[in-house]
């Protein structure tokens, strides 16, 4: 099992910019985050880049990476920390190519060879899931925790979890290799507000690592 397993946040599919900014300060602030992922799926460039100006300088002045999803051009246009992409959203080494020394992620699915060829490619992590079923994204992938044992035992690239990922579930993914752990819901839904969300996912992963 490798040293540490982190919180990687994924912005709700549509937002308020107004009333998220101050739940994002709060998530940030209620415990370790390792990387904020802005992710409007739908939504025009501009929309994306009031969102961007509004909640980079949130995740960045907390020595947060802010990531921006599918669009690598943007992210370096915004000044991002990175772009994350899928497979049907960019080539990978187009993507590398654009964001220059800036974090690139890739989704792979359920798929070894896509993380491999991802990684050989230029990617800086690679991302597999659903690992159970998400009210955020529909997916008929279903990946398996072996996934993510089997890449931290044959690869140093760290792996991002996610899909469905809650305080209750993580244990086994944590267990298994994981890098980070991808949430949603866990976080924005949580009943106690996205700060109470943040601390129990922080708390389940360190229980799952005793």
């Amino acid at each position: 099992m490798r040293d540490g397993c982190r919180l990687y946040l994924v912005t709700p599919p549509t937002l308020d910019i107004p009333s998220f900014a101050p739940l994002l300060v709060r998530a940030l602030d209620a415990g370790d985050v390792g990387a904020v992922q802005l992710r409007l799926k739908g939504a025009d460039d501009d929309a994306v880049r009031r969102a961007i100006d509004a909640l980079r300088p949130v995740a960045q002045s907390r020595d947060v990476a802010f990531i921006l999803n599918d669009r690598p051009d943007l992210a370096v246009e915004t000044g991002c920390d990175g772009a994350h992409v899928g497979a049907e959203d960019m080539d990978v080494v187009r993507a590398r190519a654009l964001l220059g020394d800036r974090q690139l992620g890739v989704s792979c699915y359920d798929s070894r060879d896509a993380a491999m060829v991802a990684g050989e490619s230029g990617a800086d992590y690679v991302a597999y899931g659903a690992f159970f079923p998400s009210s955020t994204k529909a997916t008929e992938v279903h990946a398996d925790p072996d996934l993510l044992r089997w890449w931290s035992e044959m690869m140093e690239l760290p792996v991002v979890a996610i899909g469905g990922i809650t305080a209750a579930n993580c244990a086994p993914l944590v267990q298994a290799g994981a890098d980070f752990l991808a949430v949603v819901a866990a976080v924005w839904a949580h009943p106690d507000g996205p700060d109470a969300g943040v601390r129990a996912m922080n708390r389940a992963i360190g229980l799952a690592r005793e």
